[in-house]
This record gives C-alpha cells, structure tokens and sequence, in this order.
C-alpha cells in the first residue's frame, strides 16, 4: 500500500491497529496507526475479530481511506486508548520463560511452558491508572510481550504455528506477590482490575515477523529495571502456540503472554525490594512496538 506522501507503508496485513474511547458515545472504536495520524474504521469494521476475518477487505478499504487527502485522522495524543483487545476469549500466561528470569528467581527452567491465566477485569489501556489494593504492597511489574491470535486453532502443528498468529503488543502481568505466593496456584495475585495494561498498539505479523530479537525493556519512574531480549525466552512464538492449542481451541482476539525478563522488583537481592509503590509510574518498551506507561495509585 502507498501512503498520502508516496511511500509504502503496507505490506500483507503490516499494519499497526489501536482502540480508542469514542468521546461521544464511550464506545470503542478500532483504529489504524499511521504516520499521519489514527484512521478510525469502526464503520466498517466494529471489532478487531472482523478484522482478523476479513484482512484482504481490510487493507483493501485502509488503502482506499489514505489516498483520500481529505480522510480526517486524529492525532494519537488526543484519544483514549483502550486494550489492543477489549474481548478476549481467553488470556493465557506462560510463567519463568526467560532463562535469566529463572536464575535470578532461583528455579529450574522449566521442561515445559508453566501456564496460568488472568481474566478480562485485569485488561487496561496505556495511560490508564492502576490502582494498588489497600491490603497489600508487594505489588510487582513484568514487562512481557503479548502474542495475539488471529484465526481458530486446535493441535496446531508447530511449523504452522505462525499462520495463527495476528500479531503482537506490549503488556504488563503487573503482580501482587503476597497473593501470588500464598498459594501454589498464582491466579489470585494475577487478577485484580487492571493487571494486565495491553497496548498501545498492535504490530501485525507482517511488521515484525518471528520476535526473537526484540529488546524489551522496564522503566520504573524512568529508572531502567529490566533490560533484556525476546532471544532469551526457553520456549519461543511457534512453540508456544503450538503447545498451548494441545490442551485448548485458540481464537480469535486470544491475548498469550510469554513470560519476563530478569529484574523484576521480587528478584532483588536486597532486604527492601523496590515494589511499585503510590504513584509510580511503569513502562514497557519492546522494540518495534512502541512505549505501554501506567501510573499506579493506592485504592
């Protein structure tokens, strides 16, 4: 695809699709991101599993919509982004997938992928406000990668694995230890609202391929925390997908998040850990998938 200026900017589905709050409605929309500015196309298509359906008409109808110098785009500074997916079937979390991850927590890596999962309370915006429970302060961050799904898939073979992915975003598994730990299950301290800031975009499949080169890194109050690279997960993209269709049907808009780096707050080796604390601030850079900040207040 050609842009206003002449310059290619899409390739197959290379694209970079937002959600944003309509300030008339409180509606999500569906957006494009582009140099100039956000498309809105919630008139044509109304969730991002309708763009996952209809791709050819998607970059068909985006096309059309940029060569028309007239097509307001809004700039990305002035809306209300929501979750990259709003309505997940299902979020899925891979645990200790990051082999400096496993020494700095002191656990074995793992011989197969460590899944748990959070819920849709737990999704939130880049730029949004996530509060701290009263009752606790061991409140953690985990600058993770975030795999989207695009089509349905049960017992998908691994060397096919890719063509089930949509995309990919930067998320945050923001944790409260005390709960985490005070079982053997972690779902407890996974789940509170908000636990799971997703965004701001997605970048598809066509933008950025297998993602195993990527840096990501942690920003606590602009100070580095964790500062790594997506080559030293244990278990990678295709296998992952792979994996987790054995034990359940993939679909459309499935948020899986693979796993953290080294240097989150609880792998200090300090008396006093460096908690997320009253307002702080949290971001998660990932290469190619831009900047995901939230600020944290207590309840």
């Amino acid at each position: 695809m050609i842009d206003r200026e002449g310059n290619q900017k899409w390739g197959r589905m290379d694209m970079k699709l937002l959600t944003f709050v309509d300030e008339l409605t409180g509606k999500y929309h569906l957006g494009v991101l582009t140099a100039s500015g956000v498309l809105d196309i919630s008139e044509d298509f109304e969730t991002l599993q309708d763009v996952m359906a209809n791709k050819e008409k998607a970059e068909a109808l985006i096309e059309f919509y940029l060569e028309d110098e007239h097509i307001e785009l809004k700039s990305i500074d002035d809306i209300k982004l929501g979750p990259v997916v709003p309505n997940p079937e299902k979020i899925i979390c891979i645990g200790v997938n990051y082999k400096r991850h496993a020494e700095e927590m002191k656990i074995d890596i793992p011989e197969l992928p460590i899944i748990f999962s959070k819920f849709n309370n737990a999704l939130t915006a880049h730029n949004s406000t996530i509060k701290i429970p009263s009752d606790t302060y061991m409140i953690d961050y985990e600058g993770e990668l975030a795999i989207i799904i695009g089509k349905e898939g049960r017992n998908i073979p691994r060397d096919e694995a890719m063509d089930y992915v949509f995309g990919y975003a930067n998320a945050n598994d923001v944790s409260d230890r005390s709960a985490q730990f005070a079982t053997s299950q972690w779902l407890a301290g996974k789940s509170y609202d908000g636990f799971c800031p997703i965004g701001p975009y997605i970048a598809t499949l066509g933008e950025i391929g297998e993602p195993h080169k990527l840096r990501i890194k942690t920003y606590v109050n602009d100070e580095l925390r964790q500062d790594s690279n997506t080559n030293d997960m244990v278990f990678k993209s295709r296998g992952l997908v792979s994996y987790i269709s054995k034990y359940m049907t993939l679909k459309p808009g499935d948020i899986i998040l693979t796993g953290t780096p080294e240097g989150v707050a609880s792998g200090y080796k300090t008396a006093d850990k460096p908690w997320i604390k009253d307002g702080d601030t949290v971001t998660v850079e990932i290469e190619s998938l831009g900047r995901l900040t939230n600020r944290f207040e207590k309840e």
